[in-house]
């Protein structure tokens, strides 16, 4: 499978500086708050049920295997990190919405994908050596609900003062922020807040494209990496309405549906920097304009036909492994405040969940 042609490659991406991140003198307290904040969140589901699940994410709903395949002939540009040389290697996909306790599908919330490459060779990121892995973690948005370290905490805790409360309230919370968010969209606008809170439209997961949302090194450049549906039966899911109402799980039996009479392929698109005022690395909340960086297609991923929910997958995916943007080679190091505040978070939560639950995390070696 060949690359998209260079005439539609952006005219000059940036070559990354040191000098386009900026930590804050307070990024240390920062950080120090936010694993607290993410620890208490944990603390308080593992009190409730007896097993220790994720500070963030904690609900999946679905676990699937497959292969992830670099193009020939990317530009040099584009032919970096892990999509410098053409192959296939396996993958493995995570999809999940972002609250840290286990609600029913119908207090609808921003969705998540993680997807963990395996048989990455290089340079490793500190607290990744010895794996042969490369994780992106994405967010079904282009940007960052908040644009620095001090607002994502204070984020948090908003959203950690709802965990543990009564689900009737929360149901009839996320109806009227739906109902708020849909006034919103009709009029041009939309509050991630609400969408973070409950009001997430409902629809189905699969039909979503997912993003970095912050960006990541590209090898010499800066970029954002999005997963996108291209087979006709996920794009036939781009904003199908599921009634969430019948089951607690209804994404999970939607995906799990899907994934028994189908298969999958989604594009890996690469968002290069070219403009470091237009297309910041500290300001997380800044969507970058694609006028000046169009998407550009790097690889493609084929799932097929499976059980996207399993015991296997349970025990293997769910419990045994960890997804973080810091488990990866350096070429594909995360960048900006929010993404270097979190490290010692993902560090935090994989070791919590290891202790409590007497599961060792582990990386897949093949």
């Amino acid at each position: 499978m060949r690359a998209i042609p260079d005439e539609n490659l952006p005219d000059e991406p940036l070559l990354f500086e040191t000098t386009f991140e900026r930590m804050s003198s307070d990024e240390s307290k920062i950080s120090e708050q936010l694993a607290e904040v993410l620890h208490s969140i944990m603390e308080t589901t593992f009190k409730d049920s007896g097993h220790a699940i994720r500070g963030v994410h904690a609900k999946s709903h679905g676990l699937l295997r497959g292969s992830i395949t670099i193009l020939d002939d990317l530009p040099v540009t584009l032919c970096q990190g892990v999509f410098a040389t053409p192959g296939k290697l396996p993958v493995i996909l995570r999809f999940s919405t972002n609250p840290g306790d286990i609600l029913e599908d119908n207090v609808s919330t921003p969705r998540g994908l993680a997807m963990k490459i395996i048989g990455v060779e290089g340079a490793r990121l500190p607290g990744s050596e010895g794996a042969i892995t490369q994780d992106f973690v994405m967010l079904n948005a282009k940007a960052f609900a908040s644009p620095t370290p001090k607002a994502f905490l204070k984020t948090l805790k908003l959203l950690a003062k709802t965990t543990d409360r009564v689900p009737r309230t929360k149901k009839a919370l996320s109806a009227l922020l739906r109902g708020v968010e849909r006034t919103l969209e009709s009029v041009g606008a939309e509050s991630a807040t609400l969408k973070s809170l409950g009001g997430h439209p409902q629809t189905h997961i699969l039909g979503e494209s997912f993003n970095t949302a912050l960006p990541i090194l590209y090898g010499l450049y800066y970029a954002k990496i999005a997963v996108v549906p291209v087979s006709s039966s996920l794009i036939a899911l781009t904003n199908k309405v599921l009634d969430l109402s019948d089951s607690p799980d209804a994404l999970r039996d939607a995906v799990k549906e899907f994934f028994e009479q189908n298969n999958g392929v989604w594009e890996v698109r690469v968002q290069l920097g070219t403009d470091i005022e237009k297309m910041p690395i500290e300001d997380a909340s800044v969507e970058w304009p694609e006028i000046l960086s169009p998407y550009i297609t790097v690889a493609r991923i084929d799932v097929g036909r499976q059980s996207s929910w399993s015991e296997e997958k349970i025990n293997e995916i769910e419990e045994k492994m960890s997804f973080s943007p810091w488990h990866g080679i350096s070429a594909h190091r995360p960048l900006g405040g929010i993404m270097r505040v979190r490290k010692p978070s993902y560090e935090m939560s994989a070791g919590f969940r290891a202790l409590h639950n007497g599961c060792p995390i582990h990386e897949p070696r093949g």
